[in-house]
Protein backbone atom coordinates (compact mmCIF):
# COMPACT_ATOMS: atom_id res chain seq x y z
CA UNK A 1 0.00 0.00 0.00
CA UNK A 2 0.95 3.29 -1.02
CA UNK A 3 0.38 6.25 0.77
CA UNK A 4 1.25 10.60 0.22
CA UNK A 5 1.32 11.94 3.94
CA UNK A 6 1.25 16.12 3.83
CA UNK A 7 1.20 18.48 6.29
CA UNK A 8 0.03 22.00 5.78
CA UNK A 9 2.36 23.69 8.83
CA UNK A 10 5.46 25.47 9.22
CA UNK A 11 6.96 24.09 7.93
CA UNK A 12 4.66 21.84 5.52
CA UNK A 13 5.85 18.93 3.97
CA UNK A 14 5.26 16.19 1.60
CA UNK A 15 5.65 12.09 1.45
CA UNK A 16 5.29 8.75 0.46
CA UNK A 17 5.52 5.71 2.48
CA UNK A 18 5.15 2.23 0.89
CA UNK A 19 4.35 -0.69 3.75
CA UNK A 20 6.42 1.50 6.28
CA UNK A 21 9.40 2.42 4.24
CA UNK A 22 9.67 6.31 3.57
CA UNK A 23 10.79 6.47 -0.11
CA UNK A 24 10.53 9.94 -0.45
CA UNK A 25 9.86 12.97 2.37
CA UNK A 26 10.54 16.87 1.58
CA UNK A 27 9.70 19.99 3.57
CA UNK A 28 8.23 22.68 0.98
CA UNK A 29 10.78 25.37 2.36
CA UNK A 30 13.51 23.69 0.61
CA UNK A 31 11.93 24.01 -2.63
CA UNK A 32 10.27 27.40 -2.55
CA UNK A 33 13.56 28.80 -0.42
CA UNK A 34 11.47 30.76 2.33
CA UNK A 35 11.93 29.41 5.43
CA UNK A 36 9.58 27.66 7.48
CA UNK A 37 6.81 27.78 4.53
CA UNK A 38 3.53 26.77 5.30
CA UNK A 39 0.29 26.09 3.05
CA UNK A 40 -0.64 23.59 0.81
CA UNK A 41 3.17 21.80 0.13
CA UNK A 42 2.35 21.70 -3.91
CA UNK A 43 5.86 21.85 -4.55
CA UNK A 44 6.46 19.00 -2.45
CA UNK A 45 3.58 16.83 -3.72
CA UNK A 46 4.62 16.77 -6.98
CA UNK A 47 8.61 16.19 -5.85
CA UNK A 48 7.89 13.52 -3.49
CA UNK A 49 6.39 11.59 -5.96
CA UNK A 50 8.74 12.05 -8.47
CA UNK A 51 11.25 11.15 -6.21
CA UNK A 52 9.41 7.64 -5.09
CA UNK A 53 9.39 6.70 -8.22
CA UNK A 54 5.80 6.05 -8.03
CA UNK A 55 2.61 7.18 -10.59
CA UNK A 56 -0.31 8.84 -9.31
CA UNK A 57 -2.43 6.27 -9.80
CA UNK A 58 -0.23 4.53 -7.58
CA UNK A 59 -1.07 6.41 -4.72
CA UNK A 60 -3.73 4.33 -2.34
CA UNK A 61 -4.71 7.12 -0.35
CA UNK A 62 -3.49 10.51 0.83
CA UNK A 63 -3.41 11.33 4.61
CA UNK A 64 -3.59 14.95 5.75
CA UNK A 65 -2.18 15.61 9.16
CA UNK A 66 -5.27 17.83 10.88
CA UNK A 67 -8.06 16.15 12.42
CA UNK A 68 -11.09 17.58 10.38
CA UNK A 69 -13.33 16.24 13.50
CA UNK A 70 -12.06 18.56 15.63
CA UNK A 71 -13.16 21.75 13.13
CA UNK A 72 -16.50 20.04 12.41
CA UNK A 73 -18.86 19.77 14.93
CA UNK A 74 -19.05 23.17 16.36
CA UNK A 75 -21.29 25.97 14.97
CA UNK A 76 -19.92 29.45 13.56
CA UNK A 77 -22.52 31.82 14.28
CA UNK A 78 -20.86 34.45 12.48
CA UNK A 79 -20.14 31.94 8.90
CA UNK A 80 -23.05 33.78 7.31
CA UNK A 81 -20.56 37.21 7.64
CA UNK A 82 -18.48 35.75 5.37
CA UNK A 83 -18.88 34.41 1.60
CA UNK A 84 -16.38 31.86 1.96
CA UNK A 85 -12.60 31.39 3.59
CA UNK A 86 -10.49 33.73 0.95
CA UNK A 87 -13.17 36.17 1.81
CA UNK A 88 -12.45 36.06 5.73
CA UNK A 89 -8.54 36.53 4.71
CA UNK A 90 -9.31 39.99 3.39
CA UNK A 91 -10.30 40.82 6.85
CA UNK A 92 -6.44 39.84 7.76
CA UNK A 93 -7.50 37.62 10.99
CA UNK A 94 -3.80 37.00 11.89
CA UNK A 95 -3.35 41.03 12.62
CA UNK A 96 -6.93 41.27 14.11
CA UNK A 97 -5.56 39.04 16.39
CA UNK A 98 -1.86 40.24 17.05
CA UNK A 99 -3.79 44.12 18.11
CA UNK A 100 -6.05 43.03 19.67
CA UNK A 101 -4.81 40.07 21.61
CA UNK A 102 -2.81 42.32 24.40
CA UNK A 103 -6.18 43.92 25.67
CA UNK A 104 -8.54 40.78 25.76
CA UNK A 105 -6.33 38.08 24.98
CA UNK A 106 -6.27 37.06 28.50
CA UNK A 107 -10.38 36.63 28.72
CA UNK A 108 -11.46 33.09 27.96
CA UNK A 109 -14.41 34.21 25.42
CA UNK A 110 -11.70 36.15 23.23
CA UNK A 111 -9.33 32.92 23.65
CA UNK A 112 -12.81 30.99 22.12
CA UNK A 113 -13.33 33.26 19.26
CA UNK A 114 -9.63 33.36 18.08
CA UNK A 115 -10.16 29.40 17.69
CA UNK A 116 -13.23 29.33 16.73
CA UNK A 117 -12.15 31.48 13.49
CA UNK A 118 -9.04 29.34 13.09
CA UNK A 119 -11.16 26.40 13.54
CA UNK A 120 -13.97 28.00 10.47
CA UNK A 121 -10.75 28.95 8.51
CA UNK A 122 -8.78 25.40 8.49
CA UNK A 123 -12.19 23.13 7.71
CA UNK A 124 -12.71 25.33 5.15
CA UNK A 125 -9.35 24.35 3.61
CA UNK A 126 -9.23 20.70 4.43
CA UNK A 127 -12.64 20.21 3.28
CA UNK A 128 -10.95 21.66 -0.01
CA UNK A 129 -7.79 19.25 -0.51
CA UNK A 130 -9.86 16.17 -2.04
CA UNK A 131 -10.90 17.96 -5.10
CA UNK A 132 -7.10 20.08 -5.01
CA UNK A 133 -5.46 16.60 -4.74
CA UNK A 134 -7.60 15.49 -7.97
CA UNK A 135 -7.37 18.87 -10.05
CA UNK A 136 -3.72 19.57 -9.37
CA UNK A 137 -2.44 16.39 -9.35
CA UNK A 138 -4.82 13.61 -10.69
CA UNK A 139 -5.13 11.89 -7.62
CA UNK A 140 -8.34 10.02 -6.94
CA UNK A 141 -7.40 8.14 -3.73
CA UNK A 142 -9.39 8.92 -0.83
CA UNK A 143 -8.13 11.68 1.49
CA UNK A 144 -7.77 10.90 5.48
CA UNK A 145 -7.48 13.16 8.19
CA UNK A 146 -5.78 12.21 11.27
CA UNK A 147 -4.85 14.11 14.72
CA UNK A 148 -1.81 16.18 14.79
CA UNK A 149 -0.61 14.50 17.86
CA UNK A 150 -1.44 11.18 17.34
CA UNK A 151 0.79 12.06 13.59
CA UNK A 152 3.55 12.76 15.71
CA UNK A 153 2.83 10.22 18.18
CA UNK A 154 3.13 7.01 15.77
CA UNK A 155 6.25 8.45 13.60
CA UNK A 156 8.27 8.62 16.53
CA UNK A 157 6.95 5.03 17.86
CA UNK A 158 6.94 3.33 14.31
CA UNK A 159 10.32 4.42 13.62
CA UNK A 160 11.76 3.68 17.33
CA UNK A 161 11.18 -0.19 16.69
CA UNK A 162 9.80 -0.41 20.49
CA UNK A 163 7.69 -2.77 20.40
CA UNK A 164 6.11 -1.07 23.83
CA UNK A 165 6.89 2.02 24.51
CA UNK A 166 5.92 5.21 26.42
CA UNK A 167 5.66 7.95 23.83
CA UNK A 168 5.19 11.19 24.35
CA UNK A 169 4.45 15.01 22.23
CA UNK A 170 5.26 18.38 23.28
CA UNK A 171 5.15 21.22 20.97
CA UNK A 172 2.95 24.61 20.46
CA UNK A 173 0.28 23.36 19.59
CA UNK A 174 -1.97 21.52 16.83
CA UNK A 175 -5.85 20.26 16.59
CA UNK A 176 -6.47 21.44 20.40
CA UNK A 177 -3.80 19.98 22.03
CA UNK A 178 -0.34 21.33 22.89
CA UNK A 179 0.87 17.62 24.04
CA UNK A 180 -0.02 14.23 24.93
CA UNK A 181 1.00 11.13 26.22
CA UNK A 182 0.52 7.39 24.61
CA UNK A 183 1.20 3.77 25.76
CA UNK A 184 2.20 1.98 22.66
CA UNK A 185 2.33 -2.17 22.63
CA UNK A 186 2.08 -4.38 19.56
CA UNK A 187 2.26 -1.49 17.17
CA UNK A 188 -1.48 0.21 19.01
CA UNK A 189 -1.13 3.40 20.92
CA UNK A 190 -3.85 4.04 23.60
CA UNK A 191 -3.89 7.55 24.48
CA UNK A 192 -3.50 8.71 28.26
CA UNK A 193 -3.39 12.13 28.72
CA UNK A 194 -3.71 15.23 26.67
CA UNK A 195 -2.81 18.87 27.22
CA UNK A 196 -4.36 21.54 25.62
CA UNK A 197 -3.37 24.22 23.63
CA UNK A 198 -3.84 26.87 25.86
CA UNK A 199 -1.53 25.46 28.37
CA UNK A 200 1.50 24.98 26.16
CA UNK A 201 4.70 24.78 27.38
CA UNK A 202 6.20 25.20 24.13
CA UNK A 203 4.16 28.61 23.10
CA UNK A 204 5.55 30.04 26.58
CA UNK A 205 9.15 28.63 25.64
CA UNK A 206 8.36 30.99 22.74
CA UNK A 207 7.08 33.61 24.59
CA UNK A 208 10.30 34.26 25.99
CA UNK A 209 12.32 33.59 22.87
CA UNK A 210 10.46 36.92 21.57
CA UNK A 211 11.27 38.97 25.23
CA UNK A 212 15.01 37.85 24.36
CA UNK A 213 14.60 39.84 21.07
CA UNK A 214 14.59 37.01 18.60
CA UNK A 215 11.56 35.51 16.53
CA UNK A 216 9.06 33.20 18.35
CA UNK A 217 8.85 29.68 16.34
CA UNK A 218 11.30 30.57 14.51
CA UNK A 219 14.54 30.98 16.75
CA UNK A 220 13.95 28.93 20.02
CA UNK A 221 17.22 26.94 19.03
CA UNK A 222 18.95 30.28 19.89
CA UNK A 223 17.25 30.74 23.28
CA UNK A 224 19.02 26.72 24.10
CA UNK A 225 22.66 28.15 22.78
CA UNK A 226 22.29 31.09 24.65
CA UNK A 227 21.15 29.43 27.86
CA UNK A 228 24.18 28.28 28.39
CA UNK A 229 25.70 31.33 28.83
CA UNK A 230 23.44 32.61 31.99
CA UNK A 231 21.74 31.51 35.49
CA UNK A 232 18.15 30.99 35.59
CA UNK A 233 17.78 34.52 38.21
CA UNK A 234 13.97 34.52 36.74
CA UNK A 235 12.91 31.14 37.49
CA UNK A 236 10.72 32.36 40.26
CA UNK A 237 8.99 34.65 38.27
CA UNK A 238 8.44 32.35 35.16
CA UNK A 239 6.64 30.07 37.74
CA UNK A 240 4.35 32.01 38.41
CA UNK A 241 2.53 31.48 35.25
CA UNK A 242 3.52 28.03 34.39
CA UNK A 243 3.51 24.75 36.45
CA UNK A 244 3.42 21.24 36.25
CA UNK A 245 -0.05 20.13 38.18
CA UNK A 246 -0.49 16.47 39.22
CA UNK A 247 -1.34 13.80 38.00
CA UNK A 248 0.55 14.10 35.28
CA UNK A 249 -0.61 17.48 33.16
CA UNK A 250 0.56 21.19 32.52
CA UNK A 251 -1.34 24.43 33.32
CA UNK A 252 -0.85 28.42 33.37
CA UNK A 253 -1.69 29.65 36.40
CA UNK A 254 -2.42 32.87 34.52
CA UNK A 255 -4.79 32.81 31.57
CA UNK A 256 -2.76 34.38 28.77
CA UNK A 257 -1.81 33.98 24.84
CA UNK A 258 0.66 35.05 22.62
CA UNK A 259 0.86 39.24 23.44
CA UNK A 260 -0.74 39.21 26.33
CA UNK A 261 1.62 36.35 27.40
CA UNK A 262 4.80 38.67 26.60
CA UNK A 263 3.00 41.94 27.43
CA UNK A 264 2.38 40.09 31.13
CA UNK A 265 6.05 38.50 31.59
CA UNK A 266 7.78 41.38 30.33
CA UNK A 267 5.78 43.52 33.53
CA UNK A 268 7.48 41.10 36.08
CA UNK A 269 10.57 41.23 35.13
CA UNK A 270 13.04 43.52 35.88
CA UNK A 271 13.58 46.43 33.26
CA UNK A 272 16.73 45.49 32.79
CA UNK A 273 16.49 41.77 32.67
CA UNK A 274 19.71 40.16 31.13
CA UNK A 275 18.50 38.13 28.20
CA UNK A 276 21.41 35.31 28.72
CA UNK A 277 20.02 34.92 32.54
CA UNK A 278 15.79 34.63 30.81
CA UNK A 279 17.03 32.17 28.06
CA UNK A 280 18.67 30.14 31.31
CA UNK A 281 15.78 30.47 33.08
CA UNK A 282 13.32 29.23 30.45
CA UNK A 283 15.10 26.27 29.40
CA UNK A 284 15.51 25.05 33.54
CA UNK A 285 11.86 25.84 33.25
CA UNK A 286 10.98 23.67 30.53
CA UNK A 287 13.32 20.88 31.53
CA UNK A 288 12.09 21.17 35.32
CA UNK A 289 8.41 21.17 34.11
CA UNK A 290 8.95 18.71 31.29
CA UNK A 291 10.69 15.66 32.99
CA UNK A 292 8.05 15.89 35.53
CA UNK A 293 5.21 14.94 32.90
CA UNK A 294 6.41 12.73 31.47
CA UNK A 295 8.14 11.07 35.08
CA UNK A 296 5.13 10.94 36.10
CA UNK A 297 3.91 8.86 33.11
CA UNK A 298 6.52 6.14 33.04
CA UNK A 299 5.86 5.78 36.60
CA UNK A 300 2.64 4.69 36.43
CA UNK A 301 2.80 2.73 33.10
CA UNK A 302 5.73 1.01 34.09
CA UNK A 303 7.58 1.61 30.57
CA UNK A 304 11.50 1.78 30.20
CA UNK A 305 11.32 3.07 26.27
CA UNK A 306 10.33 6.29 25.42
CA UNK A 307 9.49 7.81 21.73
CA UNK A 308 9.32 11.29 21.02
CA UNK A 309 8.02 13.83 18.88
CA UNK A 310 7.18 17.40 18.46
CA UNK A 311 8.65 20.79 18.53
CA UNK A 312 9.54 21.14 21.87
CA UNK A 313 11.98 18.26 21.77
CA UNK A 314 14.11 20.01 19.08
CA UNK A 315 15.66 21.28 22.10
CA UNK A 316 18.48 18.86 22.47
CA UNK A 317 19.82 19.94 25.95
CA UNK A 318 15.90 18.79 27.39
CA UNK A 319 16.39 15.85 25.06
CA UNK A 320 19.40 14.92 27.46
CA UNK A 321 17.49 15.78 30.58
CA UNK A 322 14.85 13.36 29.44
CA UNK A 323 17.33 10.35 28.85
CA UNK A 324 18.88 11.12 32.25
CA UNK A 325 15.69 10.59 34.06
CA UNK A 326 16.42 7.38 36.05
CA UNK A 327 13.01 5.13 34.84
CA UNK A 328 14.31 5.56 31.34
CA UNK A 329 16.45 2.87 29.70
CA UNK A 330 16.44 3.63 25.99
CA UNK A 331 15.07 6.57 23.95
CA UNK A 332 13.99 7.56 20.28
CA UNK A 333 13.52 11.20 19.19
CA UNK A 334 11.86 11.26 15.72
CA UNK A 335 15.00 13.23 13.71
CA UNK A 336 11.81 15.22 11.53
CA UNK A 337 10.19 15.73 15.09
CA UNK A 338 9.00 19.50 13.73
CA UNK A 339 5.81 19.62 12.24
CA UNK A 340 7.65 19.07 8.38
CA UNK A 341 7.84 15.06 10.54
CA UNK A 342 3.92 15.18 10.48
CA UNK A 343 3.78 14.27 6.81
CA UNK A 344 5.64 10.62 7.23
CA UNK A 345 3.51 10.48 10.85
CA UNK A 346 -0.21 11.14 8.52
CA UNK A 347 1.19 8.48 6.12
CA UNK A 348 2.35 5.61 9.14
CA UNK A 349 -1.07 6.81 10.66
CA UNK A 350 -3.21 5.44 7.43
CA UNK A 351 -0.99 2.09 7.15
CA UNK A 352 -1.06 1.86 10.76
CA UNK A 353 -5.11 1.84 10.41
CA UNK A 354 -4.97 -0.08 7.00
CA UNK A 355 -3.01 -3.13 8.69
CA UNK A 356 -5.05 -2.99 11.72
CA UNK A 357 -4.56 -6.43 12.43
CA UNK A 358 -0.72 -6.63 12.58
CA UNK A 359 0.54 -2.61 12.29
CA UNK A 360 3.41 -3.85 14.07
CA UNK A 361 5.17 -4.73 10.91
CA UNK A 362 5.13 -0.88 10.29
CA UNK A 363 8.35 -0.99 13.30
CA UNK A 364 11.14 -0.06 11.09
CA UNK A 365 14.30 1.42 11.69
CA UNK A 366 15.95 4.61 9.92
CA UNK A 367 18.56 3.98 7.85
CA UNK A 368 19.22 7.53 7.52
CA UNK A 369 17.91 10.32 6.44
CA UNK A 370 18.33 10.92 2.86
CA UNK A 371 14.61 10.93 1.76
CA UNK A 372 14.95 14.19 -1.03
CA UNK A 373 15.96 14.88 -4.12
CA UNK A 374 19.44 14.05 -5.67
CA UNK A 375 20.95 15.45 -8.95
CA UNK A 376 22.44 13.55 -12.09
CA UNK A 377 26.13 13.70 -12.57
CA UNK A 378 25.67 14.90 -16.17
CA UNK A 379 23.39 18.22 -14.86
CA UNK A 380 26.20 18.86 -12.39
CA UNK A 381 29.12 18.83 -14.15
CA UNK A 382 27.83 21.34 -16.88
CA UNK A 383 26.57 23.34 -13.64
CA UNK A 384 30.10 23.24 -11.71
CA UNK A 385 31.54 23.73 -14.66
CA UNK A 386 29.66 27.17 -16.01
CA UNK A 387 30.30 28.51 -11.86
CA UNK A 388 32.89 30.46 -12.54
CA UNK A 389 34.80 28.80 -9.62
CA UNK A 390 37.92 26.63 -10.45
CA UNK A 391 37.23 23.31 -10.62
CA UNK A 392 38.86 19.92 -10.81
CA UNK A 393 37.91 16.27 -10.02
CA UNK A 394 38.85 13.82 -7.98
CA UNK A 395 37.76 10.28 -8.12
CA UNK A 396 38.85 10.00 -4.16
CA UNK A 397 36.77 13.47 -3.35
CA UNK A 398 36.80 11.98 0.52
CA UNK A 399 40.30 11.67 0.69
CA UNK A 400 40.74 15.09 -0.50
CA UNK A 401 38.46 16.60 1.89
CA UNK A 402 39.80 15.15 4.51
CA UNK A 403 42.96 16.59 3.65
CA UNK A 404 42.19 20.20 3.45
CA UNK A 405 40.22 19.82 6.47
CA UNK A 406 43.47 18.55 8.30
CA UNK A 407 45.06 21.75 6.45
CA UNK A 408 42.54 23.88 8.36
CA UNK A 409 40.34 24.77 5.61
CA UNK A 410 36.40 24.90 5.77
CA UNK A 411 34.91 22.96 2.85
CA UNK A 412 31.09 22.46 2.35
CA UNK A 413 29.67 19.27 1.26
CA UNK A 414 26.75 18.81 -1.62
CA UNK A 415 26.19 15.20 -2.56
CA UNK A 416 23.38 12.31 -2.52
CA UNK A 417 19.96 12.73 -1.57
CA UNK A 418 18.61 15.99 0.79
CA UNK A 419 18.22 15.10 4.15
CA UNK A 420 15.24 15.35 5.71
CA UNK A 421 13.91 17.68 9.06
CA UNK A 422 15.71 20.36 10.56
CA UNK A 423 19.40 18.80 10.80
CA UNK A 424 22.29 19.06 7.95
CA UNK A 425 23.95 15.49 8.18
CA UNK A 426 26.36 15.44 5.84
CA UNK A 427 24.97 15.70 2.61
CA UNK A 428 24.37 19.47 2.81
CA UNK A 429 27.00 20.57 4.90
CA UNK A 430 29.77 22.11 6.13
CA UNK A 431 32.68 20.61 7.70
CA UNK A 432 35.24 22.47 9.34
CA UNK A 433 38.27 20.68 12.03
CA UNK A 434 37.49 20.65 15.59
CA UNK A 435 40.27 22.00 17.16
CA UNK A 436 39.78 25.60 16.60
CA UNK A 437 37.84 27.21 19.82
CA UNK A 438 37.71 30.76 18.04
CA UNK A 439 35.78 28.72 15.44
CA UNK A 440 32.43 29.88 16.96
CA UNK A 441 32.98 33.51 16.10
CA UNK A 442 34.59 33.51 12.89
CA UNK A 443 32.24 30.95 10.96
CA UNK A 444 29.24 32.14 12.74
CA UNK A 445 30.22 36.00 11.48
CA UNK A 446 30.78 34.63 7.70
CA UNK A 447 27.28 32.36 7.64
CA UNK A 448 25.78 35.67 9.08
CA UNK A 449 24.40 33.18 12.11
CA UNK A 450 24.73 34.67 15.49
CA UNK A 451 27.73 33.99 17.72
CA UNK A 452 26.61 32.18 20.28
CA UNK A 453 25.92 29.22 18.80
CA UNK A 454 27.68 26.12 19.32
CA UNK A 455 28.73 24.11 16.39
CA UNK A 456 27.78 20.40 16.11
CA UNK A 457 30.39 17.78 15.49
CA UNK A 458 30.09 14.54 13.54
CA UNK A 459 31.48 11.27 15.45
CA UNK A 460 32.41 7.96 14.09
CA UNK A 461 30.42 5.64 16.14
CA UNK A 462 32.97 2.84 17.30
CA UNK A 463 34.44 5.89 19.00
CA UNK A 464 31.95 7.79 20.68
CA UNK A 465 32.48 6.10 23.92
CA UNK A 466 35.80 7.75 24.21
CA UNK A 467 34.38 11.38 23.65
CA UNK A 468 30.60 11.08 24.92
CA UNK A 469 29.73 10.02 29.04
CA UNK A 470 26.12 7.96 29.52
CA UNK A 471 25.47 7.11 25.60
CA UNK A 472 23.73 3.69 26.43
CA UNK A 473 19.99 3.48 25.00
CA UNK A 474 20.24 7.03 23.12
CA UNK A 475 23.13 5.95 20.32
CA UNK A 476 20.09 5.58 17.62
CA UNK A 477 19.12 9.14 18.28
CA UNK A 478 22.27 10.46 18.23
CA UNK A 479 22.69 9.22 14.74
CA UNK A 480 20.59 12.07 13.29
CA UNK A 481 21.63 14.86 15.90
CA UNK A 482 18.42 15.08 18.53
CA UNK A 483 20.06 15.06 21.67
CA UNK A 484 23.08 16.26 23.92
CA UNK A 485 25.80 14.57 25.86
CA UNK A 486 28.23 15.87 28.61
CA UNK A 487 31.91 15.86 27.09
CA UNK A 488 34.72 13.47 28.34
CA UNK A 489 38.00 15.14 28.97
CA UNK A 490 39.70 13.86 25.89
CA UNK A 491 36.56 15.26 24.27
CA UNK A 492 37.54 18.89 25.48
CA UNK A 493 40.66 18.89 25.15
CA UNK A 494 41.01 17.71 21.40
CA UNK A 495 38.15 19.12 20.09
CA UNK A 496 37.03 22.45 21.99
CA UNK A 497 35.63 23.97 18.64
CA UNK A 498 32.47 21.37 19.43
CA UNK A 499 32.25 21.70 23.30
CA UNK A 500 29.46 24.00 24.21
CA UNK A 501 30.42 26.21 27.18
CA UNK A 502 27.96 24.04 29.48
CA UNK A 503 30.85 21.20 28.76
CA UNK A 504 28.14 18.96 26.34
CA UNK A 505 27.83 18.41 22.43
CA UNK A 506 25.41 17.36 19.58
CA UNK A 507 26.87 14.60 18.05
CA UNK A 508 25.64 12.99 14.51
CA UNK A 509 27.61 9.55 15.23
CA UNK A 510 27.97 7.51 11.84
CA UNK A 511 28.47 4.42 10.56
CA UNK A 512 29.62 3.03 6.72
CA UNK A 513 26.33 1.35 6.10
CA UNK A 514 23.91 4.41 7.50
CA UNK A 515 25.82 7.55 6.06
CA UNK A 516 29.08 5.87 3.90
CA UNK A 517 29.82 9.60 2.13
CA UNK A 518 30.26 11.08 5.88
CA UNK A 519 32.20 7.87 7.27
CA UNK A 520 34.98 8.14 4.07
CA UNK A 521 35.66 11.78 4.86
CA UNK A 522 35.55 11.08 8.80
CA UNK A 523 37.62 7.99 8.65
CA UNK A 524 40.43 9.48 6.41
CA UNK A 525 40.40 12.38 8.93
CA UNK A 526 40.79 10.63 11.48
CA UNK A 527 44.23 8.43 9.55
CA UNK A 528 45.20 11.67 9.34
CA UNK A 529 44.63 13.30 12.40
CA UNK A 530 44.13 10.64 15.07
CA UNK A 531 40.68 13.05 15.54
CA UNK A 532 37.72 11.22 14.58
CA UNK A 533 35.12 14.35 15.06
CA UNK A 534 34.58 17.02 12.81
CA UNK A 535 32.37 20.19 12.86
CA UNK A 536 29.39 19.41 10.67
CA UNK A 537 27.04 22.99 11.09
CA UNK A 538 23.93 23.22 8.00
CA UNK A 539 24.86 24.42 4.77
CA UNK A 540 22.80 27.84 4.39
CA UNK A 541 23.35 31.48 4.99
CA UNK A 542 21.22 32.53 7.76
CA UNK A 543 17.79 32.60 7.83
CA UNK A 544 17.82 30.51 4.56
CA UNK A 545 16.09 26.94 4.93
CA UNK A 546 18.94 24.60 4.07
CA UNK A 547 20.49 24.13 0.43
CA UNK A 548 18.70 21.60 -1.91
CA UNK A 549 19.77 22.13 -4.96
CA UNK A 550 23.74 22.47 -6.40
CA UNK A 551 22.33 25.79 -7.46
CA UNK A 552 21.50 27.23 -3.74
CA UNK A 553 24.68 25.49 -2.82
CA UNK A 554 27.33 27.03 -5.68
CA UNK A 555 25.45 30.49 -4.60
CA UNK A 556 25.60 29.97 -0.85
CA UNK A 557 29.13 28.56 -1.11
CA UNK A 558 29.95 31.98 -2.47
CA UNK A 559 28.01 34.50 0.05
CA UNK A 560 29.55 32.86 2.80
CA UNK A 561 33.17 33.45 1.20
CA UNK A 562 33.67 29.79 1.91
CA UNK A 563 37.21 28.05 0.94
CA UNK A 564 36.15 24.80 -0.93
CA UNK A 565 32.98 23.09 -1.85
CA UNK A 566 32.72 19.46 -2.71
CA UNK A 567 29.81 18.83 -4.96
CA UNK A 568 30.25 15.19 -5.55
CA UNK A 569 33.37 14.34 -7.31
CA UNK A 570 33.88 18.17 -8.34
CA UNK A 571 36.21 20.42 -6.01
CA UNK A 572 35.40 23.91 -6.07
CA UNK A 573 37.55 26.38 -4.74
CA UNK A 574 36.40 29.92 -4.00
CA UNK A 575 38.03 32.98 -5.41
CA UNK A 576 36.58 35.42 -2.83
Amino acid sequence: MIVLGIIDSKPSAAAVIKDGKILSAIAEERLCRMKLASGLPRAAISESIKIAGVSVADIDRVAVAQNVSVYEPEPIPWKGWFDDVDQLKTYKFDLWSAGLAPIFGRLPLAWTIHHQIKRFRSRERLKKIPQVMADAYGIKAPVLFYDHHYCHAVSAYFASTFNEALVITLDGGGDGRSGSAYLASNGHLSELTGVDSFNSLGNFYSYVTELCGFKAEKHEGKITGLAALGKPRYLDILRQFIQYREPGNIRYTIPMYYHSAIRLIKNKLPRDFDRADLAASVQFLLEDIGVKFIRYWLIKTGQKNIAAAGGVFANVKFNQRVHEIPEVENIFIYPAMDDSGLAVGAGLAALAEHYNDEPVKLNQRLPNLYLGPEYTKDGLENLVKSSGCEVTYHENIQGKIAELLSAGKVVARFTGRMEYGPRALGHRTIYYQTTDISVNDWLNEKLHRTEFMPFAPVTLIDKAHEYYENLNGAEYPARFMTITFNCTSKMKSQSPGVVHVDGTARPQLVDPESAPDVHKILSAYYQLTGIPSLINTSFNMHEEPIVCTPQDAIRSFKEGHLDYLAIDNWLLTNSK
